[in-house]
């Protein structure tokens, strides 16, 4: 890494609660245009890959919302957060009383955001970078935000949450209705008008439901 992750996410982030989940606090963009639209040479310079944890994005913002609504989904559980980015449905799952949180997701950055925000909230996560698609899971419960973005690793993804659900694990995913989301294999739990960046989004709100994989 050229540059040492936490100290540029303390520098470009405010400490604030995303408009969905206002329990919780984040290190986020506070102008999501001027870190998000940073060309790969500026990106490059810093050693940074895109900046995924730098934004609450509204299939986590849904996830997250369901889980403190519902803490009996995680409670008592052990929990794995997939592509866990900013760590913000992973702090969910524990503040609903989850005995254990495991925050997966493979950029390097996305630790040092997992592990400032957590303190902001009081609370212990674990977190790994090792991909974890296609892997044995020892969680009871599989929530992922927003990662249904890119078809082919929509491709891998699939048939791993697909396996997972047919082992009796309980997979939940949260999503704005991105282009490879495989709504025939979900039941439907909660729906979700959700405010987001029009920077990211061109939208300054998404309709986002969270999904459970059926078995």
């Amino acid at each position: 890494m050229k540059t040492d992750p936490r100290t540029f996410i303390l520098a470009n982030t405010e400490l604030m609660s995303p408009p969905h989940v206002r329990e919780i606090r984040l290190h986020l963009a506070s102008e999501a245009h001027d870190l998000w639209k940073k060309t790969e040479e500026d990106l490059e310079k810093i050693g940074l890959p895109p900046p995924f944890w730098a934004f609450a994005w509204a299939g986590g913002q849904g996830l997250a919302r369901y889980i403190l609504d519902h803490p009996e989904t995680v409670a008592g559980k052990m929990v794995l957060d997939f592509a866990s980015g900013s760590g913000l449905v992973a702090i969910a799952a524990r503040l609903a009383g989850a005995a254990d949180v495991l925050a997966a997701d493979i950029d390097p950055w996305a630790a040092s955001a997992i592990a400032l925000n957590a303190a902001a909230n009081d609370v212990a996560i674990r977190s790994t970078a090792e991909d974890q698609i296609g892997k044995a899971v020892g969680a009871d419960v599989i929530l992922a935000g927003d990662v249904f973005y890119d078809r082919e690793f929509a491709a891998a993804l699939i048939p791993w949450l697909t396996r997972l659900a047919r082992e009796g694990k309980l997979v939940l995913v949260g999503d704005p209705g991105r282009s490879y989301f495989p709504k025939d294999r979900l039941e439907q739990l909660a729906v979700y008008q959700v405010p987001v960046t029009r920077a990211l989004e061109d939208s300054e709100m998404k309709k986002t439901t969270v999904w459970r994989f059926a078995p």
